[in-house]
Order: C-alpha cells, then sequence, then structure tokens
C-alpha cells in the first residue's frame, strides 16, 4: 500500500515539473498583428571602443551625437507590423524582435500571461543585456505588454519599454 502511494506521489510530482516546464501558449489569434512600442533609455548607450575606432572621426562625431540624441529622449514611439505564427506562439510570444544573440526562459505562462527573461550578448561589441518580458491578453485579439533591460559594457543604460499589439487578420502579409 505505502508503496502504491510514494510511486502515484512520484508521478504526480513528475507531471507538475513537466507541466511547469512547458510553456502554455497565450489565448490570441495567430496572424498579422500591429504593434505600437513606447521605449525610455536612461544612462549611456554603450558604443563599443573597438567599433568607435574603425570609424572615421566624421563618421564617429555622427554616431556619437546620433546616440546621444537618443539618450536624451523623453520616449519614443515605433509601430510596426508584426507575424505571429503558430511556432512562435508556442515558445513564448515577445511580440518583438527574435533576435539570435538573445536567450529566453520561461518564468511564469498561463493563456493570459507569459513572463520570460531575457539575455542577450553581443560578443563583437562587448555589451551584455538581461532583463524581463511581460505579456498579457486583453482578448484574442489584443494584448500589452512590458520590458525591461539593463545594458552593460564599457558604459550601462536602463532601457524600458511599454507595448500594445492589436490583431489585423489571418493572413501575414509582411516583406523583408
Amino acid at each position: 500500500m505505502r508503496t502504491n502511494i510514494i510511486v502515484g506521489l512520484i508521478f504526480i510530482t513528475s507531471l507538475a515539473v513537466w507541466a511547469a516546464d512547458k510553456v502554455q501558449p497565450l489565448n490570441v489569434k495567430v496572424g498579422l498583428w500591429d504593434v505600437t512600442t513606447t521605449a525610455t533609455t536612461s544612462g549611456e548607450i554603450s558604443i563599443p571602443a573597438g567599433l568607435l575606432e574603425k570609424l572615421t572621426p566624421q563618421q564617429r562625431a555622427r554616431v556619437e551625437e546620433r546616440t546621444n540624441a537618443r539618450t536624451s529622449e523623453a520616449s519614443r514611439v515605433t509601430t510596426r507590423k508584426y507575424c505571429l505564427t503558430r511556432e512562435r506562439l508556442d515558445q513564448g510570444v515577445t511580440f518583438g524582435e527574435d533576435r539570435r544573440s538573445c536567450t529566453r526562459s520561461v518564468v511564469a505562462s498561463t493563456r493570459n500571461k507569459l513572463e520570460m527573461r531575457i539575455e542577450c550578448v553581443r560578443q563583437s561589441q562587448d555589451m551584455k543585456s538581461e532583463g524581463t518580458v511581460q505579456v498579457e491578453t486583453i482578448d484574442s485579439e489584443k494584448v500589452k505588454g512590458s520590458v525591461r533591460l539593463t545594458v552593460s559594457g564599457d558604459r550601462a543604460a536602463v532601457s524600458t519599454s511599454t507595448f500594445t499589439a492589436r490583431w489585423i487578420g489571418p493572413i501575414c502579409t509582411l516583406t523583408r
């Protein structure tokens, strides 16, 4: 009798661990989405010394001018299209760029909320960023979310952004 109970508990615990490791897709439609993001950066955006050394004095001045202008902006708003596929949905959609230099790990996943840790490393620029992504469904055609990243390298910066996304239709008509 005790053996059966112990085997049952081990089985149930194994199922719970397996289920916790699996991403539960958000309850949203696949297809083309319109994403509006408001982003703010504080601190200094890192420009690797090795990259700056390769630039002419004129190029370097333009890059530094643009970087300083971005850093001083209160916030910037961008709107873009995003193609949400079943595969992206099953992996844990972030409604952002899927960069190859980034690793993501799911912290919590339900049909209505997703929280992920993200870490990006750019060896060529000696930069690292890490933070959290949170996505919440309003309904199957609307979501909202936030991203907070801390960038480290030659200089440090913190980037925070919020976004809203609305479903446009089932067919992705993006061109690259």
